[in-house]
């Protein structure tokens, strides 16, 4: 009788190169700070808890009268963006004064942005809020309906604006105040931007996603999803789009012309489980995806190598983040366990 296989070490990596804790609310979102000195995780609480990348405890600063419900590195240094149920929109930095930029009572600050160039954004109900770098309110961009997402292009002079019945383009400099409607039916939630700025996938409440293509105008139609898409997330290149709401990781092909006509990509699946979230590396073709028994995997797209980096047990994941380097994986569960991953190359 053959000898029992070892099971592998799924926790090998969260033990040997991660640090973590236990939150005790909700991870809302994760990010890495511009300087890629910090990570930060948004809870359902209202609290922002703070880890340094290279050692150190993690630091709690309360934030929202509620909970957090956004969360995006500022334009520059160590501070984030915190959008909160509390109608109120913070400038929070690891150490220091929070700044309160927004504040709308009886209204969500659901989804917030920014871009290296100096520019913020913030969303409420209808109604997308951009500043400058130093806080200045540049304008408002109004919406037909409520704005489900948001999205700088690559070198912040556009932002996308998903809502129902398509999104709205604008470019942030402009005078206008019309933007480029790009139309079709239905309800459009989560939203990417290729790197090339060329091609706009929102999620659609019917488990679909859909895609325009702006040099063209060619829309793109990628359905088969058991769940709903909430995770969308180009590679650096932009010849892949990574998602969840299938029990893989499933990629669409971005090259000769794109998904139509061609099957996707599936990796890290076949146990049955949901992918909840998926972030591309930002210089690899490399994907991390998180499942909904609290899974963390690397996938390595051109050789569909699978790597694991946490085991299940901790909770459905609901964020996850690269550092700007690539060299840091941040990701939350929704039982409030957070972590951060270690993947420089050692000697």
């Amino acid at each position: 009788m053959p000898p029992a296989l070892e099971a592998p070490d799924l926790d090998r990596l969260l033990r040997e190169r991660g640090r973590s804790e236990e939150l005790g609310a909700y991870v809302v979102a994760a990010a890495f700070s511009r300087d890629g000195n910090w990570a930060a995780f948004a809870l359902g609480d209202g609290g922002v808890v703070f880890a340094p990348r290279a050692a150190g405890s993690f630091v709690r600063r309360e934030v929202h009268r509620g909970a957090a419900l956004a969360l995006a590195p500022d334009v520059a240094g160590a501070a984030f963006l915190s959008g909160g149920d509390d109608g109120k929109l913070f400038v929070v930095p690891p150490e220091g004064d929070v700044t309160e930029l927004l504040h709308v009572p009886r209204k969500w600050v659901e989804h917030v942005a920014s871009h290296p160039a100096g520019v913020r954004a913030a969303v409420v109900g209808r109604v997308v809020y951009l500043w400058d770098g130093k806080g200045a309110l540049l304008k408002t961009l109004d919406h037909p309906s409520a704005v489900s997402g948001i999205v700088f292009d690559a070198k912040g002079k556009r932002i996308a604006a998903s809502h129902y019945n398509g999104v709205s383009l604008w470019f942030v400099a402009s005078q206008s105040s019309q933007p480029r409607r790009l139309e079709w039916k239905g309800s459009h939630t989560a939203i990417a931007l290729s790197p090339d700025g060329d091609v706009i996938v929102t999620a659609m409440q019917e488990n679909a996603l859909h895609g325009f293509r702006l040099s063209d105008g060619e829309h793109m139609r990628m359905s088969g999803y058991p769940a709903k898409t909430e995770s969308l997330s180009f590679t650096h290149n932009g010849k892949w789009l990574a998602t969840s709401g299938a029990e893989s990781v499933v990629l669409w092909p971005f090259t000769g012309g794109g998904p139509m006509g061609k099957a996707p990509l599936e990796l890290a699946g076949g146990d049955g489980v949901l992918c909840t979230r998926v972030a591309c590396h930002p210089r690899m073709n490399v994907v991390a995806a998180g499942f909904d028994d609290g899974l963390v995997v690397l996938a390595e797209i051109d050789g569909k190598r699978i790597l694991p980096v946490a085991a299940p047990g901790r909770g459905a994941v609901t964020a996850l983040a690269w550092s700007p380097d690539g060299n840091h994986l941040a990701f939350g569960t929704e039982s409030g366990f957070a972590a951060i991953v270690d993947f420089t190359a050692r000697k």
